[in-house]
């Protein structure tokens, strides 16, 4: 400031290219001073200057109405406004970068020379989906703030729910969702071949005898959207059709019977389960009853009988053998009796066998010679071969 400003009550404004001063004179706003020196008539201490960093972008101030309502023309060259209708979405981009996501009903007012600036509205559609690829641009920005994301797991398929209500099904990968004042939330559902057991099932047969039985299914959802329709909770509800089927089967058979006509109970049982759960998205595969286990003293019991069983078993086969045996002598007999020859054949094998175990045999009505001499068996020394 000089001699000659002070004389003539007047100050001097300097501002920097990166920002902007609104001049206020008794409280009113008078001016926008952009980048440069300023020379203002007045008293200072009637003369406010507010400066402002334009390279923050938004245009936070409670002058704003007064700007625009008294120097309109003066607004409108420096200040850019943007705003969004209820339910819709403004993405607004600062030298082609995702700057600010405006939502519904909101306004942003940005210095002009801090832009270029563009502003793209987007309705959201009923399921709230953000387009795929505007995604990694808003978490890359850290603009995500008004953007649900929810994954799905490959061998899931996940449920939207908008609002309460279910929209459709999504397909494994990360799907965002437009925050605006509506709840949305994803259920992943495993659409993968499972495993299911039903394990220590106490369970009573015709004749009154307390087993417990082990259950081993295999099954996958098929239909996702009547799976968690029809039915609260679709895994639930198949191990109770398990339990209830299987339960119906043993308890119409006798322990004799279920031991006997396992396979069938497994067969019958298994195709009432496969049945119901069709009707709520389920396909069944392969339905075993693994283990049926005796109370102790049952299975001692059930022991002694099979124990006894094979007894009787082994009886009949010895049996079996021994009449065998006999018919086979009682023709070897009547082949001997009706072949003389035969027999004396017979006779030789016999002293054949018998001569290589002594060393003296004597023979009494044998054939020929044998009957009358008596034979001496022995090995021959090497002397006797000379």
């Amino acid at each position: 400031m000089t001699f000659l400003d002070l004389i003539l009550r007047r100050q001097r404004v300097v501002v920097k290219e990166t920002e902007r001063a609104i001049v206020l004179r008794k409280g009113e706003v008078r001016a926008i001073l952009e980048p440069g020196e300023h020379v203002l008539a007045g008293r200072k201490d009637d003369t406010e200057i507010l400066r402002h960093d334009i390279e923050a972008g938004p245009f936070n101030s409670p002058l704003e109405k007064a700007l625009f309502d008294k120097l309109p023309a003066v607004a409108e060259r420096h200040l850019q406004r943007f705003r969004t209708e209820p339910g819709m979405i403004a993405i607004v981009e600062r030298d082609g970068l995702v700057h600010l996501v405006l939502g519904p009903d909101r306004k942003l007012t940005v210095w002009k020379a801090a832009g270029p600036w563009t502003s793209t509205s987007i309705a959201p559609p009923a399921d709230l989906a953000v387009e795929p690829g505007l995604i990694p641009r808003l978490v890359q920005a850290r603009k995500a703030e008004l953007v649900i994301l929810h994954a799905v797991q490959d061998g899931q398929i996940g449920l939207l729910y908008v609002d309460g209500a279910f929209i459709r099904t999504l397909a494994p990968g990360v799907h965002g969702f437009w925050n605006i004042g509506k709840p949305v939330q994803v259920k992943a559902l495993d659409v993968r071949l499972r495993s299911l057991d039903v394990n220590g099932q106490e369970m009573l047969t015709r004749d009154r005898v307390t087993i417990r039985v082990n259950i081993a299914a295999e099954f996958r959802v098929v239909d996702p959207v009547k799976a968690v329709t029809t039915v609260k909770d679709c895994e639930d509800a198949f191990y109770r059709s398990l339990q209830y089927a299987f339960r119906k089967a043993l308890g119409a058979l006798t322990l004799d019977q279920l031991l006997e006509r396992k396979t069938v109970v497994d067969a019958g049982a298994a195709e009432k389960v496969r049945s119901d759960m069709a009707d709520i998205g389920i396909e069944v595969g392969e339905i075993a009853l693994k283990d049926v286990i005796l109370p102790g003293e049952m299975r001692e019991i059930l022991n002694q009988v099979v124990a006894a069983e094979k007894q009787a078993e082994a009886n009949v086969i010895r049996r079996r053998e021994e009449t065998n045996a006999t018919r086979s002598l009682l023709n070897t007999a009547k082949v001997m009796a009706e072949n003389p020859v035969m027999l004396r054949l017979k006779e030789l094998e016999a002293l054949e066998a018998i001569a290589g175990k002594v060393e003296r045999l004597t023979v009494h009505n044998g054939v020929g010679g044998l009957m009358n001499d008596l034979v001496k068996l022995r090995d021959l020394s090497p002397a006797d071969n000379k």
